[in-house]
């Protein structure tokens, strides 16, 4: 029997839900279908909230020869195979899921033909094409970014999945709780609506049914009530507040609902906006933890997880150089910036190698005339930038 997930993949670009700054009157997707026209490209964004969806709707709307493949299952002869075929049609359109996990002799034996337009290719991806995926391949493909899909895009689509299923009676709170236990995946949320309907006395589904499938916790709420977004912020603040318990507290509930990319950014962030200076080890600290998170998935990602949160929770914390880069910004987008001093411009005879002299330091002026003395840096009161500060003073001979 046919999956509901797979018998509803849209046909064409109208059916997919969410991916609205793609998709829809005069939005490039749409246009480019309009058009009759389509070049090589990476979508990326999270499991479940389109990116095979819009492929395969492409691919229909525009007619056009296609084949999918896969970066770590299908093997170099596949993609041989695949290029023979394209090869014979005059032009293909190559799918290739996990993209960012092609490696070298794959990408070496695409190449000549996404350039010569042969092969044009629709990488998927749920990492960062910037970051993972090979610059020789991503600077043939434009970029496409899709968005976390809203409860009530789900709620929509779910509300469409019903039409195909006979007899099914299920109130708009159990559609509700449904899309809230899916984190933002459509596909997980389609296979909890159909295993709660063929599970389900007479096809009448309610919340308590679909607890006894999936009882995984619920704490993020509608877009109107920002729950996520709450639990969030709640996090950043009880690190900043450096009470260990309520930012552990918030961190299982991010965990609990799966949702490990908001932690990594917000961690991210955090470290750098709230711990700063006052402990700048803990940058590197945070991005090993995550690296070992993503490394190991959950559940044992809770492990690397806890232990960084609980240590930055613990640090002492400094916001001096974010309030400074952010006065800097502010300046520039008052418009005072100036000229930049003649002697630090190449070529110059004028410019002082600070190397050469005493503590490495030469008292030459280094910003713009119009903002000479100007000040953004002021330390905190912590052990590291206190000691940063007085070795600074006395490089430059300050007593």
């Amino acid at each position: 029997m046919e999956l509901l997930a797979n018998k509803l993949r849209p046909k064409k670009l109208d059916d997919i839900i969410g991916q609205k700054h793609l998709i829809g009157p005069n939005k490039v997707l749409s246009n480019l279908v309009k058009n009759k026209k389509i070049f090589s490209m990476i979508l990326y964004g999270k499991p479940g909230i389109g990116k095979t969806s819009i492929a395969n709707a492409l691919i229909q709307e525009l007619n056009l020869k296609s084949k999918f493949l896969n970066a770590t299952t299908n093997n170099k002869a596949d993609f041989d195979i695949a290029i023979e075929e394209a090869k014979m049609y005059g032009e293909m359109i190559l799918v290739i899921d996990e993209i960012h996990r092609m490696n070298k002799d794959k990408q070496d034996i695409l190449l000549p033909h996404i350039e010569s337009g042969l092969i044009i290719l629709i990488g998927l991806t749920t990492s960062n094409p910037y970051h993972k995926i090979n610059p020789a391949i991503r600077s043939r493909c434009q970029i496409f970014e899709l968005k976390e899909l809203e409860i009530d895009d789900i709620i929509e689509g779910l509300k469409k999945a019903t039409k195909e299923l006979p007899d099914i009676n299920i109130t708009e709170e159990a559609l509700k709780y449904i899309a809230s236990l899916s984190s933002g995946d459509f596909r997980s949320a389609i296979n909890t609506l159909e295993v709660a309907y063929y599970a389900s006395k007479d096809h009448t589904i309610t919340i308590d049914d679909i607890k006894k499938i999936n009882n995984k916790a619920v704490f993020f709420h509608d877009k109107d009530e920002d729950g996520h977004y709450n639990v969030l912020s709640a996090f950043q603040k009880s690190i900043r507040g450096s009470d260990v318990d309520a930012a552990l507290h918030y961190l299982a509930r991010l965990l609990v609902a799966g949702d490990l990319d908001s932690i990594y950014r917000r961690m991210s962030v955090i470290v750098y906006e709230d711990i700063g200076l006052a402990n700048p080890a803990m940058g590197p600290k945070v991005m090993a933890a995550i690296e070992a998170a993503e490394l190991v998935g959950l559940p044992e990602a809770i492990i690397p997880l806890g232990v960084v949160v609980t240590e930055m929770a613990l640090s002492p914390k400094s916001n001096s150089a974010y309030l400074a880069i952010n006065e800097a910004i502010n300046d520039i987008n008052k418009g005072l910036s100036g000229e930049i001093p003649r002697h630090l411009i190449n070529p110059s005879n004028d410019y002082i190698y600070p190397h050469n002299y005493k503590n490495d330091w030469y008292p030459q002026e280094y910003l713009p005339k119009k903002l000479k003395n100007r000040k953004y840096y002021y330390k905190k009161d912590n052990k590291y930038e206190l000691n940063l500060n007085k070795l600074y003073d006395e490089m430059r001979g300050i007593k």
